[in-house]
């Protein structure tokens, strides 16, 4: 126990029939969140591993990252998944890395909660929905929206832990209070078994000293709990989203696809312990 949250120790082979869920979460935006659940999803793929990822975002911006029109295409998503319309394993698109699927989202997502309101079982139904795929999956990657709503209340009870990412920048840590007690509560009251499986460094600059102070912060205020993979700025890392491709199928030798496939590495290896 650090800082109050539980720390990643469970016996791993508990995961693996249906697959490590890993929620990204930050309800402050503009933190590297979705591009993370991109990336990191789209590496795990490359490396190998059965990957779908989730995005529960009615921006949508994980399905348009992935090269899918959420306002064209004649497609089911995981709004009408939530409201109970249609079976999770019913929504999936493949994408073009051969072992990533992605349940796509939609505006209408944004709507979900109102209609959610009177489920009895309303923080669970992102849970349930995954415990009906038949299929096999070594990560389910789920990107939360930039809140603390109904949406990001399944994203955790759903998880097995949870990564947060944490802008290299002024107010890095301002929020993250909040995040840590809407973790504790779910732990106490909804998902025992929610850990934390590290804070991630994002948008980091090693030329600024702000970046460094804001980074040493983190690391003192959170240690063993930080990544040692740091994702740094890179321009090919923020070009990736509007051609619709991950980075490492955008350019594979950029640092941002070096970044992520450190990060997956990384994730890999804890599990694995």
């Amino acid at each position: 126990m650090e800082n109050g949250i539980k720390i990643l120790n469970l016996p791993n082979s508990i995961y693996w029939k249906m697959g490590k869920v890993i929620a990204i979460a930050n309800q402050k935006g503009g933190v590297g969140k979705t591009t993370t659940a991109i990336n990191l999803a789209a590496s795990l793929a490359v490396l190998e591993k059965r990957v779908l990822l989730i995005d529960a975002d009615p921006q949508a911006n994980a399905t348009s990252g992935l090269n899918f029109d959420p306002d064209s295409m004649n497609k089911k998503t995981i709004y009408e998944v939530l409201i109970g319309e249609e079976k999770l394993k019913d929504i999936l698109l493949q994408t073009e890395i051969k072992n990533l699927e992605v349940a796509p989202s939609h505006i209408n997502l944004a709507g979900a909660e109102i209609e959610m309101i009177e489920l009895e079982n309303r923080a669970g139904v992102l849970k349930e929905a995954i415990a009906t795929l038949d299929k096999e999956y070594d990560y389910i990657i789920i990107d939360c929206s930039p809140s603390l709503g109904t949406i990001t209340i399944n994203a955790l009870v759903a998880a097995d832990s949870v990564i947060i990412p944490v802008q290299s920048e002024f107010f890095a840590l301002e929020g993250l209070g909040k995040l840590l007690n809407t973790i504790k509560i779910v732990q106490k009251k909804l998902n025992p078994q929610l850990t934390i499986e590290g804070f991630l460094l994002t948008m980091f600059d090693s030329r600024l000293r702000l970046a460094n102070q804001v980074a040493e912060d983190v690391k003192r205020h959170f240690g063993d709990m930080v990544f040692e993979t740091v994702i740094s700025r890179n321009v090919r890392l923020s070009e990736a989203p509007s051609y619709g491709k991950p980075v490492i199928l955008y350019d594979a030798l950029s640092n941002g696809s070096n970044n992520y496939l450190n990060l997956a590495k990384e994730v890999i290896a804890k599990n694995s312990q």
